[in-house]
Protein backbone atom coordinates (compact mmCIF):
# COMPACT_ATOMS: atom_id res chain seq x y z
CA UNK A 1 0.00 0.00 0.00
CA UNK A 2 2.83 2.45 0.68
CA UNK A 3 3.99 2.22 -3.05
CA UNK A 4 0.84 3.79 -4.47
CA UNK A 5 1.77 7.48 -3.86
CA UNK A 6 5.09 6.90 -5.65
CA UNK A 7 3.32 5.42 -8.69
CA UNK A 8 1.03 8.45 -8.87
CA UNK A 9 4.11 10.68 -8.71
CA UNK A 10 5.71 8.92 -11.75
CA UNK A 11 2.42 9.09 -13.68
CA UNK A 12 2.37 12.87 -13.20
CA UNK A 13 5.98 13.16 -14.38
CA UNK A 14 5.22 11.16 -17.53
CA UNK A 15 2.20 13.36 -18.21
CA UNK A 16 4.27 16.54 -17.84
CA UNK A 17 7.01 15.18 -20.14
CA UNK A 18 4.47 14.01 -22.74
CA UNK A 19 2.60 17.32 -22.68
CA UNK A 20 5.86 19.28 -22.97
CA UNK A 21 6.95 17.10 -25.89
CA UNK A 22 3.66 17.67 -27.75
CA UNK A 23 3.86 21.41 -27.07
CA UNK A 24 7.45 21.70 -28.36
CA UNK A 25 6.66 19.59 -31.40
CA UNK A 26 3.69 21.85 -32.19
CA UNK A 27 5.89 24.93 -31.96
CA UNK A 28 8.43 23.39 -34.35
CA UNK A 29 5.76 22.45 -36.88
CA UNK A 30 4.18 25.90 -36.64
CA UNK A 31 7.54 27.57 -37.20
CA UNK A 32 8.24 25.35 -40.24
CA UNK A 33 4.77 26.06 -41.60
CA UNK A 34 5.23 29.84 -41.33
CA UNK A 35 8.65 29.64 -43.02
CA UNK A 36 7.25 27.53 -45.82
CA UNK A 37 4.36 29.94 -46.30
CA UNK A 38 6.83 32.78 -46.73
CA UNK A 39 8.26 30.85 -49.71
CA UNK A 40 4.85 30.12 -51.12
CA UNK A 41 5.06 26.39 -50.41
CA UNK A 42 1.87 24.33 -50.61
CA UNK A 43 1.51 21.34 -48.29
CA UNK A 44 0.22 18.13 -49.84
CA UNK A 45 -1.10 14.95 -48.29
CA UNK A 46 0.44 11.93 -49.95
CA UNK A 47 -1.18 8.53 -50.20
CA UNK A 48 1.43 6.30 -48.60
CA UNK A 49 0.16 3.32 -50.55
CA UNK A 50 1.05 5.07 -53.81
CA UNK A 51 4.37 6.61 -52.80
CA UNK A 52 7.22 5.27 -50.78
CA UNK A 53 8.45 8.74 -49.89
CA UNK A 54 6.92 12.18 -49.63
CA UNK A 55 9.20 15.08 -50.60
CA UNK A 56 8.58 18.62 -49.48
CA UNK A 57 8.36 21.03 -52.45
CA UNK A 58 11.32 23.37 -52.82
CA UNK A 59 10.81 27.15 -52.54
CA UNK A 60 9.57 28.61 -55.83
CA UNK A 61 11.84 30.79 -57.97
CA UNK A 62 10.35 33.25 -60.46
CA UNK A 63 13.42 32.88 -62.71
CA UNK A 64 13.52 29.10 -62.67
CA UNK A 65 13.91 27.90 -66.25
CA UNK A 66 14.37 31.49 -67.49
CA UNK A 67 17.97 32.31 -66.63
CA UNK A 68 20.09 33.58 -69.53
CA UNK A 69 23.87 33.85 -69.54
CA UNK A 70 25.52 36.34 -71.92
CA UNK A 71 28.99 35.68 -73.33
CA UNK A 72 31.54 38.45 -72.96
CA UNK A 73 32.80 38.35 -76.54
CA UNK A 74 35.86 40.13 -77.87
CA UNK A 75 34.90 43.70 -78.79
CA UNK A 76 35.55 43.13 -82.50
CA UNK A 77 32.32 41.10 -82.62
CA UNK A 78 30.10 43.94 -81.37
CA UNK A 79 31.39 47.13 -79.74
CA UNK A 80 34.09 47.80 -82.36
CA UNK A 81 31.45 47.59 -85.09
CA UNK A 82 29.46 50.33 -83.36
CA UNK A 83 32.58 52.49 -83.03
CA UNK A 84 33.21 52.09 -86.77
CA UNK A 85 29.61 52.88 -87.71
CA UNK A 86 30.62 55.61 -90.21
CA UNK A 87 32.21 53.04 -92.49
CA UNK A 88 29.71 50.18 -92.08
CA UNK A 89 27.56 50.97 -95.12
CA UNK A 90 28.52 52.36 -98.52
CA UNK A 91 25.14 54.05 -99.00
CA UNK A 92 24.27 55.62 -95.62
CA UNK A 93 25.97 56.69 -92.39
CA UNK A 94 24.79 54.18 -89.79
CA UNK A 95 26.03 56.20 -86.79
CA UNK A 96 22.79 58.18 -86.23
CA UNK A 97 20.85 54.91 -86.25
CA UNK A 98 23.08 53.44 -83.55
CA UNK A 99 22.21 56.24 -81.13
CA UNK A 100 19.71 55.78 -78.29
CA UNK A 101 20.75 52.15 -77.73
CA UNK A 102 20.14 51.27 -81.38
CA UNK A 103 16.75 53.00 -81.74
CA UNK A 104 18.12 55.91 -83.76
CA UNK A 105 17.30 59.63 -83.50
CA UNK A 106 14.20 60.56 -81.56
CA UNK A 107 11.40 62.04 -83.69
CA UNK A 108 11.11 65.74 -82.88
CA UNK A 109 7.80 67.09 -81.64
CA UNK A 110 7.83 69.78 -84.36
CA UNK A 111 7.82 67.24 -87.18
CA UNK A 112 5.27 65.02 -85.46
CA UNK A 113 2.18 66.70 -87.01
CA UNK A 114 0.05 65.00 -84.34
CA UNK A 115 0.48 61.75 -86.24
CA UNK A 116 2.58 60.11 -83.51
CA UNK A 117 2.59 60.29 -79.73
CA UNK A 118 4.70 63.03 -78.18
CA UNK A 119 7.19 60.50 -76.85
CA UNK A 120 8.56 57.05 -77.72
CA UNK A 121 8.97 57.37 -81.52
CA UNK A 122 12.40 57.05 -83.12
CA UNK A 123 13.79 56.95 -86.67
CA UNK A 124 14.79 53.30 -86.25
CA UNK A 125 16.70 51.55 -89.02
CA UNK A 126 15.14 48.27 -90.13
CA UNK A 127 18.47 46.43 -89.68
CA UNK A 128 19.16 47.55 -86.09
CA UNK A 129 17.49 44.61 -84.33
CA UNK A 130 20.64 42.87 -83.09
CA UNK A 131 21.76 46.03 -81.27
CA UNK A 132 18.29 46.71 -79.83
CA UNK A 133 17.91 43.12 -78.67
CA UNK A 134 21.32 43.04 -76.98
CA UNK A 135 20.69 46.32 -75.15
CA UNK A 136 17.27 45.12 -74.01
CA UNK A 137 18.70 41.81 -72.80
CA UNK A 138 21.13 43.73 -70.59
CA UNK A 139 18.06 44.69 -68.52
CA UNK A 140 16.39 41.27 -68.61
CA UNK A 141 15.17 40.32 -65.14
CA UNK A 142 16.66 36.80 -65.19
CA UNK A 143 20.25 37.41 -66.28
CA UNK A 144 22.86 35.32 -64.49
CA UNK A 145 26.64 35.44 -64.21
CA UNK A 146 26.68 31.71 -63.43
CA UNK A 147 26.46 29.82 -66.71
CA UNK A 148 25.64 26.57 -64.88
CA UNK A 149 22.28 28.09 -63.88
CA UNK A 150 21.44 29.28 -67.38
CA UNK A 151 18.66 27.73 -69.44
CA UNK A 152 19.99 29.58 -72.50
CA UNK A 153 23.24 31.28 -73.49
CA UNK A 154 23.20 34.39 -75.68
CA UNK A 155 25.96 35.09 -78.21
CA UNK A 156 26.05 38.90 -78.74
CA UNK A 157 27.62 38.92 -82.22
CA UNK A 158 26.39 41.75 -84.49
CA UNK A 159 26.50 39.61 -87.59
CA UNK A 160 24.35 42.00 -89.61
CA UNK A 161 26.59 44.99 -88.99
CA UNK A 162 29.59 42.82 -89.72
CA UNK A 163 28.35 41.47 -93.06
CA UNK A 164 27.06 44.82 -94.39
CA UNK A 165 30.65 46.04 -94.59
CA UNK A 166 31.35 43.46 -97.30
CA UNK A 167 28.10 43.04 -99.25
CA UNK A 168 29.19 45.60 -101.84
CA UNK A 169 32.66 46.38 -103.11
CA UNK A 170 33.91 43.03 -104.39
CA UNK A 171 35.28 41.62 -101.14
CA UNK A 172 36.40 38.00 -101.43
CA UNK A 173 34.78 35.23 -99.40
CA UNK A 174 37.76 34.74 -97.08
CA UNK A 175 37.39 38.33 -95.81
CA UNK A 176 33.61 37.98 -95.43
CA UNK A 177 33.89 34.69 -93.55
CA UNK A 178 36.77 35.64 -91.27
CA UNK A 179 34.72 36.84 -88.28
CA UNK A 180 32.06 34.08 -88.44
CA UNK A 181 34.75 31.38 -88.54
CA UNK A 182 36.71 32.98 -85.73
CA UNK A 183 33.57 33.23 -83.63
CA UNK A 184 32.46 29.61 -83.97
CA UNK A 185 36.03 28.41 -83.32
CA UNK A 186 36.02 30.35 -80.05
CA UNK A 187 32.55 29.08 -79.12
CA UNK A 188 33.51 25.44 -79.68
CA UNK A 189 36.31 25.83 -77.11
CA UNK A 190 34.04 27.05 -74.31
CA UNK A 191 32.95 24.62 -71.55
CA UNK A 192 29.37 25.96 -71.86
CA UNK A 193 29.28 24.89 -75.51
CA UNK A 194 30.20 21.32 -74.69
CA UNK A 195 27.17 20.79 -72.43
CA UNK A 196 24.79 20.53 -75.42
CA UNK A 197 27.21 21.31 -78.27
CA UNK A 198 25.64 24.73 -78.80
CA UNK A 199 21.99 23.67 -78.81
CA UNK A 200 21.31 25.80 -75.74
CA UNK A 201 23.02 28.85 -77.29
CA UNK A 202 21.26 31.43 -79.45
CA UNK A 203 22.08 34.42 -81.59
CA UNK A 204 20.05 37.34 -82.98
CA UNK A 205 20.99 38.79 -86.38
CA UNK A 206 19.57 42.02 -87.73
CA UNK A 207 19.32 41.07 -91.40
CA UNK A 208 17.48 38.41 -93.41
CA UNK A 209 18.75 34.84 -93.19
CA UNK A 210 19.85 34.61 -96.83
CA UNK A 211 22.60 37.17 -96.09
CA UNK A 212 24.30 34.42 -94.04
CA UNK A 213 23.69 31.38 -96.24
CA UNK A 214 26.25 31.62 -99.05
CA UNK A 215 26.53 28.11 -100.46
CA UNK A 216 29.66 28.39 -102.62
CA UNK A 217 33.18 29.79 -102.42
CA UNK A 218 32.53 31.96 -105.47
CA UNK A 219 33.43 35.60 -104.79
CA UNK A 220 30.40 36.70 -106.84
CA UNK A 221 27.98 34.98 -104.46
CA UNK A 222 26.15 37.01 -101.82
CA UNK A 223 26.85 37.22 -98.09
CA UNK A 224 28.68 35.00 -95.64
CA UNK A 225 28.28 31.33 -94.77
CA UNK A 226 27.73 31.93 -91.04
CA UNK A 227 24.49 29.92 -90.85
CA UNK A 228 25.96 27.02 -92.80
CA UNK A 229 28.99 26.52 -90.55
CA UNK A 230 28.64 23.20 -88.64
CA UNK A 231 28.68 24.85 -85.22
CA UNK A 232 26.09 27.46 -86.20
CA UNK A 233 23.73 24.74 -87.45
CA UNK A 234 23.40 23.53 -83.86
CA UNK A 235 22.61 26.98 -82.52
CA UNK A 236 19.12 28.56 -82.76
CA UNK A 237 19.37 31.81 -84.74
CA UNK A 238 16.73 34.54 -84.69
CA UNK A 239 16.48 36.89 -87.67
CA UNK A 240 14.01 39.27 -89.32
CA UNK A 241 13.42 36.69 -92.05
CA UNK A 242 14.16 33.00 -91.61
CA UNK A 243 14.59 30.14 -94.03
CA UNK A 244 13.47 26.53 -93.86
CA UNK A 245 16.20 25.30 -91.48
CA UNK A 246 15.04 23.92 -88.12
CA UNK A 247 17.36 26.21 -86.16
CA UNK A 248 16.12 29.45 -87.80
CA UNK A 249 13.33 31.55 -86.28
CA UNK A 250 11.97 34.87 -87.50
CA UNK A 251 11.04 37.72 -85.19
CA UNK A 252 9.55 41.12 -86.15
CA UNK A 253 11.48 43.92 -87.78
CA UNK A 254 11.85 46.89 -85.43
CA UNK A 255 9.21 49.61 -85.90
CA UNK A 256 9.46 53.29 -84.97
CA UNK A 257 7.56 52.91 -81.68
CA UNK A 258 9.55 52.06 -78.52
CA UNK A 259 7.41 52.75 -75.43
CA UNK A 260 8.81 52.92 -71.92
CA UNK A 261 5.50 52.44 -70.10
CA UNK A 262 2.36 50.36 -70.53
CA UNK A 263 0.18 53.47 -70.71
CA UNK A 264 1.97 54.60 -73.88
CA UNK A 265 1.01 51.31 -75.56
CA UNK A 266 -2.62 51.72 -74.48
CA UNK A 267 -2.70 55.36 -75.62
CA UNK A 268 -1.42 54.36 -79.05
CA UNK A 269 -3.93 51.53 -79.41
CA UNK A 270 -6.76 53.89 -78.45
CA UNK A 271 -5.54 56.43 -81.01
CA UNK A 272 -5.50 53.80 -83.77
CA UNK A 273 -9.07 52.73 -82.98
CA UNK A 274 -10.33 56.28 -83.44
CA UNK A 275 -8.34 57.44 -86.49
CA UNK A 276 -10.27 58.11 -89.72
CA UNK A 277 -9.23 56.14 -92.81
CA UNK A 278 -10.33 57.84 -96.05
CA UNK A 279 -8.39 55.50 -98.41
CA UNK A 280 -9.35 51.90 -99.10
CA UNK A 281 -5.71 50.85 -99.58
CA UNK A 282 -2.18 52.21 -99.80
CA UNK A 283 1.30 51.20 -100.88
CA UNK A 284 4.65 52.51 -99.67
CA UNK A 285 7.44 51.30 -101.92
CA UNK A 286 9.32 51.52 -105.20
CA UNK A 287 9.69 49.39 -108.35
CA UNK A 288 12.20 46.55 -108.23
CA UNK A 289 14.86 45.69 -110.85
CA UNK A 290 13.93 42.95 -113.31
CA UNK A 291 16.56 40.55 -111.94
CA UNK A 292 13.91 39.77 -109.32
CA UNK A 293 11.27 38.96 -111.92
CA UNK A 294 8.09 38.23 -109.95
CA UNK A 295 8.73 40.94 -107.35
CA UNK A 296 9.34 43.42 -110.14
CA UNK A 297 6.12 42.56 -111.97
CA UNK A 298 3.86 42.47 -108.90
CA UNK A 299 5.19 45.82 -107.70
CA UNK A 300 4.75 47.41 -111.11
CA UNK A 301 1.16 46.18 -111.22
CA UNK A 302 0.48 47.50 -107.72
CA UNK A 303 1.97 50.92 -108.46
CA UNK A 304 0.07 51.14 -111.74
CA UNK A 305 -3.27 50.28 -110.13
CA UNK A 306 -2.65 52.57 -107.15
CA UNK A 307 -1.84 55.52 -109.40
CA UNK A 308 -5.06 54.99 -111.38
CA UNK A 309 -7.36 54.62 -108.35
CA UNK A 310 -8.80 57.36 -106.16
CA UNK A 311 -9.15 54.75 -103.41
CA UNK A 312 -5.38 54.25 -103.12
CA UNK A 313 -2.68 56.35 -101.46
CA UNK A 314 0.83 55.86 -102.90
CA UNK A 315 4.01 56.74 -101.00
CA UNK A 316 6.69 56.56 -103.68
CA UNK A 317 10.06 55.44 -102.39
CA UNK A 318 12.14 56.42 -105.41
CA UNK A 319 15.46 57.94 -104.42
CA UNK A 320 14.55 61.40 -105.77
CA UNK A 321 11.78 62.00 -103.23
CA UNK A 322 12.04 59.18 -100.72
CA UNK A 323 9.91 59.67 -97.63
CA UNK A 324 9.78 55.95 -96.83
CA UNK A 325 12.34 56.25 -94.03
CA UNK A 326 10.44 59.09 -92.38
CA UNK A 327 8.36 57.78 -89.45
CA UNK A 328 5.82 60.61 -89.77
CA UNK A 329 5.19 60.20 -93.52
CA UNK A 330 4.99 56.40 -93.38
CA UNK A 331 2.69 56.32 -90.36
CA UNK A 332 0.46 59.07 -91.75
CA UNK A 333 -0.12 57.13 -94.98
CA UNK A 334 -0.88 53.88 -93.17
CA UNK A 335 -3.15 55.61 -90.65
CA UNK A 336 -5.24 56.98 -93.51
CA UNK A 337 -5.78 53.53 -95.08
CA UNK A 338 -7.98 50.52 -94.37
CA UNK A 339 -5.61 48.08 -96.14
CA UNK A 340 -1.84 48.25 -96.70
CA UNK A 341 -0.28 46.31 -99.59
CA UNK A 342 2.78 44.22 -98.70
CA UNK A 343 4.27 42.58 -101.82
CA UNK A 344 7.70 40.91 -101.76
CA UNK A 345 10.68 43.14 -102.53
CA UNK A 346 14.35 42.21 -102.33
CA UNK A 347 13.11 39.34 -100.16
CA UNK A 348 9.74 37.93 -99.13
CA UNK A 349 9.33 39.97 -95.94
CA UNK A 350 9.10 43.72 -95.35
CA UNK A 351 9.53 46.01 -92.39
CA UNK A 352 6.47 47.79 -93.82
CA UNK A 353 4.28 44.89 -92.64
CA UNK A 354 4.95 45.83 -89.03
CA UNK A 355 4.68 49.56 -89.71
CA UNK A 356 1.20 48.92 -91.11
CA UNK A 357 0.11 46.79 -88.13
CA UNK A 358 1.43 49.51 -85.82
CA UNK A 359 -0.79 52.02 -87.67
CA UNK A 360 -3.87 49.80 -87.44
CA UNK A 361 -3.82 49.14 -91.19
CA UNK A 362 -4.76 45.63 -92.34
CA UNK A 363 -1.84 44.06 -94.29
CA UNK A 364 -2.48 42.51 -97.70
CA UNK A 365 -0.03 39.77 -98.65
CA UNK A 366 0.73 38.29 -102.06
CA UNK A 367 3.03 35.45 -101.00
CA UNK A 368 2.74 33.11 -97.96
CA UNK A 369 6.44 33.59 -97.10
CA UNK A 370 5.81 37.28 -96.44
CA UNK A 371 4.23 36.49 -93.07
CA UNK A 372 2.24 33.26 -92.78
CA UNK A 373 5.32 30.99 -92.76
CA UNK A 374 7.30 33.50 -90.69
CA UNK A 375 6.87 35.08 -87.22
CA UNK A 376 5.15 31.99 -85.80
CA UNK A 377 5.72 33.14 -82.22
CA UNK A 378 4.34 36.64 -82.76
CA UNK A 379 1.48 36.47 -85.26
CA UNK A 380 -1.70 34.33 -85.16
CA UNK A 381 -1.70 30.97 -86.94
CA UNK A 382 -4.89 31.97 -88.71
CA UNK A 383 -3.63 34.54 -91.22
CA UNK A 384 -7.15 35.52 -92.29
CA UNK A 385 -7.85 36.83 -88.78
CA UNK A 386 -5.58 39.83 -89.31
CA UNK A 387 -4.81 40.05 -93.07
CA UNK A 388 -5.99 39.53 -96.64
CA UNK A 389 -4.24 37.19 -99.07
CA UNK A 390 -4.23 37.73 -102.83
CA UNK A 391 -1.99 35.28 -104.77
CA UNK A 392 0.53 37.28 -106.76
CA UNK A 393 -0.23 35.25 -109.91
CA UNK A 394 -3.84 36.45 -109.77
CA UNK A 395 -2.63 40.05 -109.94
CA UNK A 396 0.12 39.46 -112.50
CA UNK A 397 -2.20 37.53 -114.83
CA UNK A 398 -4.97 40.08 -114.23
CA UNK A 399 -7.47 37.57 -112.86
CA UNK A 400 -8.39 40.09 -110.21
CA UNK A 401 -7.98 43.79 -109.48
CA UNK A 402 -6.85 44.76 -106.01
CA UNK A 403 -9.43 47.52 -105.73
CA UNK A 404 -12.30 45.17 -106.54
CA UNK A 405 -11.04 42.41 -104.24
CA UNK A 406 -10.65 44.69 -101.24
CA UNK A 407 -13.88 46.62 -101.78
CA UNK A 408 -15.81 43.34 -101.54
CA UNK A 409 -14.50 42.47 -98.06
CA UNK A 410 -17.54 42.72 -95.74
CA UNK A 411 -17.47 45.57 -93.27
CA UNK A 412 -17.89 43.15 -90.36
CA UNK A 413 -14.70 41.32 -91.44
CA UNK A 414 -12.82 44.59 -91.81
CA UNK A 415 -13.78 45.62 -88.27
CA UNK A 416 -12.81 42.19 -86.89
CA UNK A 417 -9.41 42.27 -88.63
CA UNK A 418 -8.69 45.80 -87.47
CA UNK A 419 -9.59 44.86 -83.91
CA UNK A 420 -7.18 41.94 -84.13
CA UNK A 421 -4.22 43.89 -85.50
CA UNK A 422 -4.64 46.63 -82.90
CA UNK A 423 -4.60 43.86 -80.29
CA UNK A 424 -1.36 42.59 -81.87
CA UNK A 425 0.48 45.94 -81.59
CA UNK A 426 2.28 45.15 -78.30
CA UNK A 427 3.50 41.83 -79.74
CA UNK A 428 5.29 43.44 -82.72
CA UNK A 429 7.00 46.40 -81.02
CA UNK A 430 10.28 46.55 -79.09
CA UNK A 431 10.16 48.63 -75.92
CA UNK A 432 12.82 51.15 -74.97
CA UNK A 433 15.75 48.86 -74.05
CA UNK A 434 16.29 50.03 -70.47
CA UNK A 435 12.58 50.00 -69.59
CA UNK A 436 10.24 47.19 -68.56
CA UNK A 437 6.56 46.84 -69.41
CA UNK A 438 4.43 45.50 -66.58
CA UNK A 439 1.17 44.15 -68.01
CA UNK A 440 1.93 43.54 -71.70
CA UNK A 441 4.48 41.42 -73.53
CA UNK A 442 6.41 43.04 -76.36
CA UNK A 443 8.26 41.38 -79.26
CA UNK A 444 11.37 40.94 -77.10
CA UNK A 445 9.46 39.16 -74.33
CA UNK A 446 7.78 36.81 -76.80
CA UNK A 447 11.07 36.05 -78.57
CA UNK A 448 12.78 35.21 -75.27
CA UNK A 449 9.87 33.00 -74.23
CA UNK A 450 9.99 31.30 -77.63
CA UNK A 451 13.72 30.58 -77.56
CA UNK A 452 13.61 29.31 -73.96
CA UNK A 453 10.76 26.98 -74.89
CA UNK A 454 12.63 25.75 -77.95
CA UNK A 455 15.83 25.02 -75.99
CA UNK A 456 13.90 23.29 -73.21
CA UNK A 457 12.21 21.03 -75.77
CA UNK A 458 15.62 20.11 -77.21
CA UNK A 459 16.96 19.44 -73.72
CA UNK A 460 14.03 17.12 -72.93
CA UNK A 461 14.55 15.23 -76.18
CA UNK A 462 18.24 14.74 -75.42
CA UNK A 463 17.39 13.55 -71.89
CA UNK A 464 14.78 11.12 -73.19
CA UNK A 465 17.20 9.70 -75.79
CA UNK A 466 19.92 9.22 -73.16
CA UNK A 467 17.43 7.58 -70.80
CA UNK A 468 16.25 5.20 -73.53
CA UNK A 469 19.83 4.23 -74.44
CA UNK A 470 20.78 3.57 -70.82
Amino acid sequence: MDKLPLRKYFDKIRFVFFTSFIFCLSLLLLNYYMTACDYGVTFLLFNMNDAKQAHMPKPSNSCSGQYIYVYDLASRFNEDLLKGCHSLSKSIDMCPYMSNLGLGPKVSKKSNEKVLLKESFYATNQFSLEVIFHNTLKHYKCLTNDSSLASAIYVPYYAGLDVVQYLWGGFNVSIRDASPKELVKWLAQQPEWKRMWGRDHFMVVGRIGSDFRRRTENNDDWGTKLMLLPEARNMPILSIESGSKENEFSIPYPTYFHPSKDKEVFQWQKKMRKVKRPYLFSFAGAPRPYYNYLSSIIRNEIIKECQSSRSCKLLNCNAGHNYCNDPVHVTKVFQSSVFCLQPPGDSFTRRSTFDSILAGCIPVFFHPESAYNQYLWHLPKNGSSYSVYIPERDVIEKRVTINEKLSKVPKSEVLAMRKEIIRLIPRIIYRYPSSRLESVEDAFDIAVKGILGRIEAIRRNITNVNYTIS
